[in-house]
C-alpha cells in the first residue's frame, strides 16, 4: 500500500470515528463558535484568527478547507508541543484547547502531515492562574507523572534489549523485543510528542517522511527485520534509537505537565488506534498492530483515571460511561489475546476489525468531554 494510500484510510477511519459524534468537543464544532479562535487550514495557508491572545486558556477550532489530511500544533520555544491535534481530514473541524502562559509561540498546520509546517507567530500575554492551581488537578497531574516513570523506567529496559539483539545480528530475538519495547512507548506517546523532533526520530513511519528527510528509529529497523531481513548496517540505527529514548525519557521524568497534558493525551491515544492501528498502517511489516491498540488503549485510560477524582466531582455520569466503555473496548481487544502477546493485524478479518474500530467510536464520544471540564 503507497503512502498516500495508508494515509487516506487513516483519515477515513477517523472521519467515521469523528461521524458518530458531530457537535462533540474536540471533533466538529463549528469553526465561528463565540470565543474560539479560528484556524482556517488549507494545502498552503494557516490563517490564525488573532495574533495575540490573553494568557490562560484558549480553544482552537480548526477546518481543513484543503485536499490533504493536516494537523494544528501549538509550539513554544525549542519547538516544544504545548497543544496538538492531528488527523484534521479535509472538510472537518476539530477543536484543541490549550493553556499558554505569557510568552512567544508558534502556531503551525503540517498539510499531509509532514514537515515543519505552515507557521505563524503567537504572543500570549498577561497573567493567568494555572489549572493545578486547582488542588485536586494539581494531584491528577502528580499521578500520571508517576505512571509516566514506571512506563519509562521499562522502557528504557526494553528498548535497550532490543538494540542489543538488533547489534547481535539476533534477527528471531529482535523480532520478539520489538512490539514489547513498543508497549512501552506507546504508553507514553503523548507525552513524548511534546519533545519536538525526537518523537520522530524515534517513531516515523516512511509515509511520515518529508523529501530529504533521514529516517531512523523503530520502523526503520521494523522494516529491515521484516522485509530485507538484513540488519547488519542497523548498528547506527540501533545505537540513535537508544540514546533518543534516554533523552526523551529524561524530558518527560522532568517536564511540567498540565492537566490538559493529560486530557487531550487520552484523546489523542484513541485517535492512534482510529487512523493507525485499526488500519494497520502503524506496523505495516510486523502486523503487530495490536500491541500497540493496547498500549493505547491503556495510557488512555491512566490519563482518565489520574483525572477521576475530578470528573467525579465535575460530571458523575461521565465517569459512568467511561468506565463501561472503556471495558467494552477491553473486553473486544482481549477476544484477540493470544499467548502473551495478540494476533497479527494480517490475521483479522474485515468483521473483527470493524468491531474493534465500532468500540474504539464509542469510547471517543465520551472521551471527548473530559478537556472541556477540565478547563473549566
Amino acid at each position: 500500500m503507497s503512502a498516500i494510500t495508508r494515509l487516506a484510510v487513516g483519515a477515513l477511519a477517523l472521519a467515521a470515528l469523528t461521524a458518530c459524534s458531530a457537535g462533540e468537543p474536540g471533533d466538529a464544532a463549528p469553526a465561528k463558535a463565540p470565543g474560539k479562535v479560528t484556524v482556517a487550514a488549507s494545502d498552503t495557508a494557516c490563517e490564525v484568527g488573532v495574533t495575540e491572545l490573553a494568557a490562560g486558556t484558549t480553544t482552537f477550532a480548526i477546518t481543513n478547507s484543503g485536499s490533504k489530511v493536516t494537523e494544528f500544533y501549538v509550539y513554544a520555544p525549542g519547538d516544544r508541543v504545548m497543544a496538538e491535534v492531528e488527523n484534521i481530514v479535509p472538510g472537518l473541524t476539530r477543536e484543541l484547547i490549550a493553556e499558554l502562559p505569557a510568552g512567544a509561540y508558534e502556531t503551525a498546520c503540517k498539510p499531509g502531515m509532514v514537515g515543519k509546517g505552515i507557521r505563524n507567530a503567537l504572543t500570549v500575554t498577561g497573567e493567568h492562574k494555572p489549572l493545578t492551581a486547582d488542588a485536586a488537578l494539581a494531584e491528577a497531574t502528580a499521578s500520571y507523572q508517576r505512571y509516566v516513570k514506571t512506563q519509562s523506567d521499562t522502557l528504557l529496559v526494553k528498548t535497550q534489549e532490543f538494540v542489543d539483539a538488533v547489534k547481535a545480528g539476533e534477527i528471531e530475538k529482535a523480532k520478539e523485543l520489538y512490539p514489547v519495547a513498543r508497549t512501552y512507548w506507546e504508553r507514553i506517546e503523548p507525552v513524548a510528542e511534546i519533545f519536538g523532533d525526537l518523537d520522530p526520530a524515534i517513531d516515523a513511519r516512511e509515509a511520515d517522511l518529508a523529501e530529504g528527510e533521514e529516517w531512523t528509529g523503530f520502523h526503520k529497523i521494523e522494516k529491515d527485520l521484516w522485509v530485507t531481513g538484513d540488519i547488519s548496517r542497523d548498528g547506527p540505527v540501533a545505537d540513535k534509537l537508544i540514546a533518543d529514548v534516554k533523552t526523551i525519557v529524561g524530558k518527560a521524568n522532568a517536564a511540567g505537565l498540565t492537566p490538559l497534558n493529560l486530557a487531550n493525551g487520552a484523546k489523542e491515544l484513541l485517535d492512534e488506534v482510529a487512523t493507525g492501528k485499526i488500519t494497520g498502517e502503524e506496523d505495516i511489516w510486523s502486523h503487530t498492530d495490536l500491541w500497540d491498540f493496547a498500549a493505547n488503549l491503556a495510557g488512555s485510560k491512566a490519563a482518565v483515571q489520574s483525572l477521576r477524582p475530578v470528573l467525579e466531582e465535575r460530571d458523575a455520569a461521565l465517569v459512568a460511561t467511561l468506565d463501561e466503555k472503556f471495558a467494552a473496548a477491553e473486553a473486544e481487544l482481549g477476544t484477540h489475546q493470544k499467548g502473551d502477546g495478540w494476533r497479527l493485524h494480517d490475521e483479522l478479518s474485515k468483521d473483527e476489525l470493524k468491531r474493534l474500530s465500532d468500540v474504539i467510536n464509542a469510547l471517543a464520544e465520551p472521551i471527548s468531554r473530559i478537556a472541556p471540564l477540565v478547563a473549566h
